[in-house]
């Protein structure tokens, strides 16, 4: 009997499928997991796909020939744009005032790097395919909430939350996308709760 649960690949004992309500979004999230990334016990990424049926994950490092990626890519049904910071991107709010002006809008998909920040500009150096998609930064971030996971910017959030602080911007006015963040605090919460007295104190409260 496997000691992981089938439906969200975490230890039984740490499953969070009892936290995950389901969200209808009208953006179609695509997530490009590092395989490191895959078995962490805190990572976020699952939370998105389990939440939103309108999501995919696809692991890898490399994506320029990956062909359901690139079909996603080429649909000349939707717009697709690329969560980074780059110099040329977007702020997510000016992308939701553009999108709300436009009368014959196209759906759009947002595609997400789940990594740290150095493996993350890995996966966009390697995969050329992403280098033509116009980016779109986060500018309604404060702080990132993922206390047991240090990141070199004060502003960087997990990608759970980069997807909550998208959609939210895109949808906030017709959709509530909080259960995604209740979600991932209850995890936190459980990932902390399982320390040895005084280690969280020690290594993330600094």
């Amino acid at each position: 009997m496997s000691r992981y649960c089938e439906q969200c690949g975490k230890a039984k004992k740490a499953c969070i499928c009892q936290w995950i309500q389901a969200i209808d979004a009208k953006t179609q999230l695509c997530i490009l997991q590092h395989p490191s990334e895959v078995n962490r016990a805190i990572g976020t990424a699952r939370i998105l796909s389990l939440s939103l049926a309108n999501s995919a994950v696809f692991v890898g490092e490399d994506f320029s020939e990956h062909e359901a990626l690139n079909a996603l890519l080429g649909d000349p049904a939707r717009e697709t744009w690329l969560v980074y910071p780059s110099e040329e991107s977007t702020a997510i709010t000016a992308l939701a005032q553009q999108q709300g002006s436009q009368a014959n809008k196209k759906p759009l998909t947002l595609v997400l790097l789940d990594g740290t920040w150095k493996k993350a500009y890995k996966m966009w150096q390697l995969s050329t395919n992403l280098h033509t998609l116009p980016t779109v930064n986060l500018d309604n971030v404060s702080c990132g909430n993922y206390r047991i996971r240090k990141s070199p910017k004060e502003e960087g959030v997990s990608t759970v939350e980069a997807g909550y602080l998208a959609l939210t911007a895109l949808e906030g006015c017709e959709t509530d996308f909080t259960p995604l963040l209740e979600t991932f605090n209850q995890m936190i919460e459980f990932q902390i709760k399982q320390m040895p007295e005084g280690v969280f104190e020690r290594n993330y409260l600094k």
